[in-house]
């Protein structure tokens, strides 16, 4: 008899995200559904005005992405106009999208997702001195791994769980689950690491705010290029930038790259962790610009997982759909056209697995009806995951050397197959590498700014917006979490139409209407849940993806009537609709 899981909240993400499934009697997934419960929004806030001022209020539709919003936005405005920003003004823009995924991708793997592959317990009855030694079998040079460093961490975890919260940070979950594979001094050392990471969380937001005035919600972007001209000019600042980045870029090398083939090693026969993806279609766009007209990252399309052909992509393939989402009209509309008109039908009544295994009444999703605020994006008709893991297949299909090297260097270090790329471990590795390739040719694009400055002073392109015309554009390109393109018809001077089609959008929609899931969805479909009151499975797969769901679902009801009303439990973290 078939049995549904919930997970709700799903936390360590942005956002708010319900994962519920459908098991057999043994505990397979049989179908999956996620839904995004809390609806917020700045498209309909972008109507009506300067198009100069739009930048500065699209950065807010997430509090971690801002500057990848800020950056499209400020593309979107350009394209529109026809704008082409001095060289100087897009290597700038380059280096403080170096700062943003070197702080993005630790961040996710340590603080977000490392806790679905470190078991903290675990770590308390390591032996510190085998852990240390241990730390070089993956690295000839370890960060914070001596056998002091690795005593201190283990006192600092001991502290918390005498503590009256228990753990603290740690609290309240799986730990000793059945899926956990590290060792306790394998744990240990990424223990380490993940407090190290929050360390090296501030020199990552230091580097941004260099060029950028503040980190987050960034100030120095401007239509037509940048306006951090005194510091371009100030060695010292300059100096700063790459004494940071050089901090970064040890710590990747060094720790995050070490650690995720330590992973490899030991997850490689658990099935939540090698298990192929469910949507097997990936989409990039180009992305890091290092040198005029020179990228790290390439655009392009493959499909069926076949790495033997790269199709490039045709944006005006692209619609977004909302058969199984909380708005009106279910067509599938290019994001020139899209509406985000609410539709709100909320749940239905049942049971799901409890605490113990046993049945509870509680609010399930309705899979024949709609289901979530997030839109369902298709490319051509057919779901695409986007993301790391889908910039170096694309790139690696391409031939690109700045992401072949480096990947094939990796599968030969684990022993891994080309296939395994298409998993939750290749997704959480490509994340990896993607920051190791960025900081491998950084400093590229920081040679090159350093050069032009010496000829060229030019931060910014002269424009003029004329009331008479009619323009459209958009920006495009590679953030942290996938493609994310923002869309903009301006009529009369201002913002006739916005929207924003963000990669967890892509990724985390529900069914469209021929019943095709997205990523998240599809990628849970077989896989086996060992404890059913004890889903660590679905959340491990789910993180993999780093969900933002604040960026997913960006609308508002313009009139301030009140849509929903939530209620949270703050003893369990429970949230109800």
């Amino acid at each position: 008899m078939s049995k549904r899981v919930v997970v709700d909240p799903i936390t360590r993400i942005e956002g708010h995200l319900r994962a519920e499934v459908v098991v057999d009697d043994d505990g397979v997934v049989t179908e999956a559904y996620t839904s995004s419960t809390l609806w917020r929004g700045l498209e309909v806030i972008a109507k009506g005005r300067d198009p100069r001022d739009v930048p500065f209020i699209m950065q807010r539709i997430c509090g971690v992405c801002t500057y990848s919003h800020y950056l499209k936005s400020t593309m979107a405005i350009e394209n529109a106009l026809g704008i082409t920003p001095p060289l100087n003004a897009e290597l700038t823009r380059t280096l403080m999208n170096i700062a943003l995924f070197a702080h993005d991708h630790p961040v996710h793997f340590y603080h977000l997702h490392g806790v679905d592959w470190v078991d903290i317990v675990s770590a308390l009855s390591a032996d510190p001195r085998k852990a240390s030694e241990l730390a070089f079998k993956y690295t000839d040079h370890p960060i914070a791994t001596g056998e002091n460093d690795l005593i201190r961490v283990q006192e600092k975890a001991a502290k918390l769980a005498k503590s009256p919260q228990g753990l603290g940070p740690f609290a309240n979950a799986y730990w000793g689950h059945g899926t956990y594979k590290f060792t306790p001094e394998q744990n240990l050392i990424a223990l380490s690491h993940y407090l190290k990471a929050l360390e090296l969380q501030r020199t990552a937001a230091q580097m941004l705010a260099i060029f950028g005035a503040k980190q987050p919600h960034p100030q120095s972007l401007t239509v037509g290029g940048v306006t951090c001209v005194m510091d371009l000019l100030s060695p010292a600042r300059m100096g700063e930038y790459l004494v940071k980045f050089q901090e970064m870029k040890d710590f990747i090398d060094n720790a995050y790259y070490p650690d995720i083939v330590m992973a490899a090693e030991m997850y490689k026969t658990e099935g939540s962790v090698v298990k192929p993806a469910g949507v097997k279609n990936f989409m990039a766009y180009q992305e890091m610009m290092i040198g005029k007209n020179d990228f790290v990252f390439d655009s392009g399309i493959i499909t069926d997982n076949d790495l033997t052909k790269v199709f490039e992509i045709n944006e005006d393939l692209i619609t977004e759909e909302a058969t199984h989402s909380w708005y009106k009209n279910d067509s599938a509309l290019h994001p020139y056209d899209g509406e985000t008109d609410p539709n709100y039908t909320g749940f239905v009544d049942g049971e799901s697995i409890g605490p113990e295994n046993s049945p509870e009444h509680t609010k399930l999703i309705d899979e024949k009806a709609k289901y979530s605020w997030i839109k369902s994006p298709r490319y051509d008709g057919k779901p695409m995951e986007v993301g790391p893991l889908a910039c170096l297949v694309v790139n690696y299909a391409k031939g690109n050397e700045r992401v072949v090297k480096p990947v094939n260097e990796f599968l030969e270090k684990t022993g891994l197959p080309a296939a395994a790329l298409f998993t939750t471990l290749g997704r959480t590795a490509a994340r990896m590498l993607q920051a190791k390739i960025i900081m491998d040719h950084g400093l590229t694009a920081f040679n090159n700014l350093i050069e032009n400055l010496k000829v060229d002073q030019e931060t910014c392109a002269s424009y003029v917006i004329d009331k008479d015309k009619e323009y459209k554009g958009r920006g495009m390109g590679d953030v942290p979490r996938g493609m994310l393109s923002h869309w903009v018809r301006i009529k009369n001077g201002v913002i006739e139409n916005y929207q924003a089609v963000v990669p967890s959008t892509w990724n985390a929609g529900p069914m469209d209407a021929k019943g095709q899931h997205g990523p998240y969805e599809a990628d849970l479909i077989g896989l086996k849940i060992e404890n059913l009151a004890q889903p660590l499975e679905i959340i491990r797969i789910i993180h993999s993806y780093d969900p933002c769901i604040a960026c997913a679902v960006h609308v508002m009801d313009t009139k301030g009537n009140t849509l929903n009303e939530y209620k949270v439990d703050p003893l369990y973290g429970s949230c109800s609709v």
